[in-house]
């Protein structure tokens, strides 16, 4: 297939990326015009370093302009361009970007598509589970409320297929949360966040990009599919296991105040709220989970950890 990425250098696109173009797929990134067109190592790497230069689109999510002559006979999208929540404070400005980011970017990439001569059969794009806010001990399916996804209401202009990914905390020493977690705890100060009863709904990188595999290859596979293990844990139970993983005590509690005082409004919303969210779409698929258990996820990614 010929697939079109969006946020393709970022932890989950550059694997995607990889992945994708090691099992023989024409990957083309959607890259903004000033990027260039410069030759990406991971990407020659994962085709087996055949290509001088990888094919891109060149797209500006902020204006809506869009290569439309490259993107042609393109059979699928897995979009997952998005200024990243973790970085910077959430002010007004920095709040703005993120839903722009987002939502305005994903309007004009849509509109662009649905222009084509022979628009994708399949969209794949990443949304997150701070879709459902912070919910406490309520278990979390796709069917769970509040409010809709604006790629779904878009992608009915032309009929594709279209799947959202709402993705838990991503596990990787690449990137993420994890390895900033990590500094802490190998110091042996470590320790819960907050009252640590929150919920965490988590998955691997490896996971993550099985599931876009999987979505772009199975046609059963549309609308919302909470992308996440499907065992969560509270994040007291996280920080004992990441301890123990790492042969750590894990005995300094983080305040809830501290993490707001320095972290503001992100706090609340990354680190602090409960999103105990279930898998039940990929379950009814028979979908088969590659790290269903979070110590062994985390033995498996630090077992070289010290």
């Amino acid at each position: 297939m010929k697939i079109l990425v969006s946020g393709s250098s970022g932890l989950v696109g550059t694997a995607v990326v990889e992945t994708l173009a090691r099992d023989g797929h024409t990957v083309c990134r959607l890259k903004r015009p000033e990027n260039g067109t410069r030759p990406n190592k991971q990407f020659a790497a994962a085709a087996g370093g055949s290509r001088a230069s990888e094919p891109t689109v060149r797209w500006d999510p902020v204006s809506g302009n869009f290569d439309a002559a490259s993107a042609e006979g393109a059979d699928a999208v897995v979009h997952l361009a998005g200024a990243s929540i973790a970085q910077g404070r959430w002010n007004s400005a920095r709040k703005r970007l993120l839903r722009s980011s987002r939502v305005d970017a994903t309007r004009h990439l849509v509109s662009a598509l649905s222009k084509l001569a022979r628009p994708p059969q399949v969209i794949v794009a990443a949304s997150a589970i701070g879709y459902y806010g912070d919910r406490g001990d309520e278990e979390l399916t796709e069917q769970s409320a509040p409010g809709t996804d604006i790629l779904a209401m878009l992608a009915r202009q032309f009929g594709a297929r279209t799947v959202m990914l709402r993705f838990g905390v991503v596990l990787s020493t690449r990137g993420g949360a994890l390895p900033r977690m990590l500094p802490p705890f190998r110091m042996g100060v470590g320790g819960r966040l907050g009252s640590g009863k929150q919920w965490m709904s988590w998955l691997t990188l490896d996971e993550a990009v099985g599931l876009v595999r999987h979505a772009l290859g199975n046609p059963q596979v549309r609308g919302p599919v909470n992308a996440v293990a499907p065992n969560p844990v509270r994040n007291e139970d996280f920080t004992r296991i990441l301890g123990r993983v790492l042969h750590r005590p894990t005995i300094f509690p983080v305040p809830a105040a501290a993490l707001r005082l320095l972290l503001g409004e992100m706090a609340e919303a990354l680190l602090l709220s409960s999103q105990r969210v279930l898998p039940a779409k990929l379950k009814a698929l028979g979908y088969s989970f590659l790290q269903p258990e979070l110590e062994p996820a985390l033995n498996a990614l630090l077992r070289h950890a010290v």
